[in-house]
């Protein structure tokens, strides 16, 4: 088996008309997407990681926390260059051909380096702007006590350090035939007890 490497700049979408170079759409799609995926390598094999993040737009970096100790965190420790993927699905789009079937989607990949966090106070920054995004309804001391320093020491923040980036996006009219969202809601598998 031959591996072909692409000409192209990692960062560039082989699909230039659903390419986005808006920088003000990429800040805004990183602040607001719900979950991305951070893919990190040991002894050359790829660990990809579903995570909850926070977009800090005024130092361009990418939040994201685990466990105190884990693969992710001796990963970036062994190499701390990692690619993390946001993303969002539309509507399934059918066509005549199967092979014109297609999806509506939007998606940010930053590529960069990782670093962990290690100063308290940047730690509880993170922490609570995460908590933040996801829960802007709480707020600490009326509706969750606040972190505890022994709190924030059980998680390893990280900070990703964006390098570059690329987006694409591909969206249809509202009356595109026979557009539709996949499946009626996601369900999760209950624990057998």
């Amino acid at each position: 088996m031959t591996q072909s490497i692409s000409p192209e700049p990692f960062n560039r979408p082989r699909r230039r008309n659903r390419m986005v170079e808006d920088e003000e759409w990429i800040r805004s799609f990183l602040r607001r997407a719900a979950v991305g995926v951070l893919a990190t390598v040991s002894g050359g094999q790829p660990f990809a990681s579903p995570n909850l993040f926070y977009y800090d737009e005024e130092k361009n970096v990418v939040y994201l926390h685990t466990a105190g100790q884990g693969r992710t965190r001796t990963n970036i420790e062994g190499h701390g260059k990692v690619c993390f993927s946001a993303f969002e699905m539309g509507r399934l789009l059918p066509a005549e051909k199967i092979v014109d079937y297609s999806t509506e989607y939007a998606s940010v990949m930053v590529f960069g380096c990782a670093e962990i966090v290690t100063d308290l106070a940047e730690m509880r920054y993170a922490l609570q702007h995460q908590v933040d995004k996801y829960f802007p309804h709480k707020k600490p001391g009326r509706d969750y006590a606040p972190f505890t320093d022994k709190d924030i020491l059980r998680t390893t923040v990280y900070r990703l350090v964006i390098e570059q980036w690329s987006a694409k996006r591909h969206a249809e009219t509202e009356d595109f035939p026979g557009a539709f969202y996949y499946g009626e809601r996601s369900e999760f598998i209950t624990p057998e007890t």
